[in-house]
């Protein structure tokens, strides 16, 4: 999997879940800067030497970090992806599970999703 195919992939949870969306501007190319309405930004970068499933869980890792302090910056919930078991209290955690990249509840262990494949809420 192809670096913009990964980023791809993990925006979809984004468009999915969270109530505060990007500006996407790619960098030259070679790399791609999230825009929060406040002007903060926040660039992502590729895993140096991992699988597909290691790109994806690293980019999640990253997109989960500006999604919550551009909801922070918006006086909504930090949280996101939002724990469908324990709402408003934790994230889910992006991890690797039988070498597929999945969103996880950190509490339970519970997998809730592969990573891009989180339901429209």
């Amino acid at each position: 999997m192809e670096f913009a195919e990964a980023v791809d992939t993990v925006l979809r949870d984004l468009r999915a879940q969270c109530a505060v969306q990007p500006e996407i501007r790619w960098d030259d190319g070679i790399g791609i800067t999230l825009w929060a309405p406040d002007g903060s930004g926040q660039g992502l970068t590729p895993h140096p030497e991992g699988t597909t499933a290691e790109l994806l869980a690293h980019l999640a890792d990253q997109v989960q970090d500006w999604a919550v302090e551009a909801l922070w910056s918006e006086g909504a919930s930090a949280v996101w992806p939002q724990c469908p078991t324990h709402p408003d209290t934790h994230p889910l955690a992006a991890t690797l599970r039988t070498d597929t990249a999945v969103w996880v509840c950190p509490k339970r262990g519970t997998t809730v999703a592969r990573i891009g494949e989180l339901k429209t809420r």
